[in-house]
């Protein structure tokens, strides 16, 4: 297989979560190699991936939005966005408080113009 990346990655076997579908989708995966530019996903089934998804490795307390590069059957190339790839990540305890946030704040929301129709 022609190498065609950059950056070397390591070799790691972690246990990777990939949200989709404005996250009311998501996949278990193994991370097999992992760079702070990319990383080699496998999954059991053969899943339908769009081309941007959200990425988390618990192990190493991150979570990004990464780039499938490439994809067969069980497995995927992603490259991270480049908030990571600077330095600004956000940890999973963060993007976990702000997602819920975001989800809380629609519900509001959703409320207010319940409440505003009834008028």
């Amino acid at each position: 297989m022609l190498e065609r990346r950059h950056h070397h990655r390591n070799r790691v076997f972690y246990g990777g979560h990939i949200a989709f579908n404005a996250r009311n989708s998501a996949l278990d995966c193994v991370v097999r190699n992992f760079s702070p530019r990319g990383a080699k996903i496998e999954f059991e089934n053969s899943a339908m991936l769009p081309d941007q998804v959200d990425f988390e490795v618990v192990r190493k307390g991150i979570s990004c939005l990464a780039r499938l590069t490439w994809r067969d059957h069980s497995a995927a190339g992603l490259e991270f966005c480049e908030a990571y790839e600077t330095g600004t990540v956000v940890t999973l305890d963060w993007a976990r408080k702000l997602r819920a946030s975001e989800r809380d704040n629609r519900r509001l929301k959703s409320r207010l113009n319940q409440l505003l129709s009834e008028y």
